[in-house]
């Protein structure tokens, strides 16, 4: 096991606990320690997709199996994050909708090319939509000005 799929299985395992913070009421701490928690858990668990694709890259150390955990672990993450925005009412529900349905097409079609042995990189737009995904993510956490915005944004860039 190689250091980007320990940084993979990682993500997954913040995944739930993220998901734990933005939908459990916590008594005697106030809310907003708890969504500084939560925007932690979120930003280890998004530097960890940003440094386990540069080290398998950089290193050499890109698998088959890191192939299928990176994509999955970054669907937990997605997902568990925009189901808490979404049943804590901080982000729009359709743009959520739209945005999980595209996430999860494209990650069962990336899987199968890679199975398959097809080489399957991240274009620029794409990483481009991840960021703004992301960005979007912390600021709905952190209950911010712009998060919707940036939402938007990440929906225009996933269509």
């Amino acid at each position: 096991m190689n250091l980007p799929n320990i940084l993979a299985i990682f993500r997954m395992v913040l995944a739930p606990l993220l998901f734990f913070l933005l939908i459990h009421h916590f008594e005697n701490i106030h809310q907003s320690w708890i969504n500084y928690f939560a925007a932690l858990t979120f930003s280890l668990a998004a530097l960890s997709d940003f440094f386990d694709g540069y080290i398998a890259r950089t290193w050499k150390q890109t698998t088959k199996l890191g192939g299928i955990l990176d994509p999955l672990a970054d669907k937990m993450l997605v997902l568990a994050a925009f189901l808490g925005l979404l049943l804590t009412g901080k982000a729009n529900e359709w743009v959520i909708y739209i945005i999980l349905v595209r996430e999860f097409f494209i990650t069962g079609f990336r899987v199968v090319m890679i199975s398959e042995n097809l080489n399957v990189n991240a274009s620029f737009a794409g990483k481009l939509k991840t960021a703004f995904q992301m960005t979007a993510i912390g600021f709905l956490i952190m209950e911010w000005i712009g998060g919707e915005i940036l939402l938007y944004i990440a929906l225009i860039l996933t269509l």
